[in-house]
């Protein structure tokens, strides 16, 4: 039985990826290349530097480190310029009933992100107090596909892997959750995350139901 459930945040909470993208063409026009959304879907579920390192690959550049921090820095400025924007207006549909289901039936439930800005996402959105843990960006070392996100969340709710249950939509995210040693339903397409345990859309008229395996 799920006893305790984890959620990725950018595309399963909340859509902040089209912000994110955001960010990254205006940092790549300014490095004087094109950043297309098909190279975003690489950054997907990855940490902040490692999307850089990607960013960088696509326009052929190598930088120093100085030079990357300084790159990362200025890229998550413009992101905050969003996200300071957000309201409870923008969970995405059936997010807030779901989690009020789960918690109604005594379920665990943390939030396992590589986001550095979850907490403040939270706090704009009216959710910081829907999740018992909360892992971010800055409590891990390593990025998506290693499990160690949801290895922490789990630590943090008192239950081992084959108790939990991982809610992503990206392929890294996925892959996390399985080298975890937990199950793990994909929210979003088919063709992308064929290799979640179950695959849904959304959390519309999402039921109880989902959790059973």
């Amino acid at each position: 039985m799920i006893k305790g459930c984890i959620f990725d945040l950018d595309g399963v909470v909340v859509d902040t990826a089209r912000y994110h993208f955001q960010a990254w063409h205006r940092l790549a026009r300014e490095l004087g290349f094109n950043f297309t959304e098909e190279h975003n879907e690489r950054l997907k579920g990855v940490s902040r530097m490692a999307s850089l390192n990607i960013l960088l690959e696509v326009g052929g550049l190598s930088l120093t480190d100085p030079e990357k921090q300084k790159l990362a820095a200025q890229k998550n400025e413009w992101y905050l310029e969003h996200i300071r924007k957000m309201t409870p207006a923008d969970i995405l549909p059936g997010v807030t009933e779901f989690l009020n289901l789960l918690r109604s039936v005594g379920k665990k439930i943390a939030l396992g992100t590589a986001s550095k800005n979850a907490r403040i996402i939270l706090t704009q959105i009216g959710l910081s107090a829907a999740f018992d843990s909360i892992v971010d960006g800055n409590r891990v070392a390593n990025a998506k596909p290693d499990p160690e996100v949801f290895l922490i969340a789990a630590a943090d709710l008192k239950l081992g892997p084959k108790d939990c249950l991982v809610f992503e939509d990206a392929i890294a995210g996925v892959e996390a959750a399985h080298n975890g040693g937990m199950k793990c339903i994909g929210i979003g397409h088919h063709d992308i995350l064929k290799k979640a345990d179950k695959i849904i859309p959304g959390f519309k008229e999402a039921t109880l139901d989902l959790i059973e395996f």
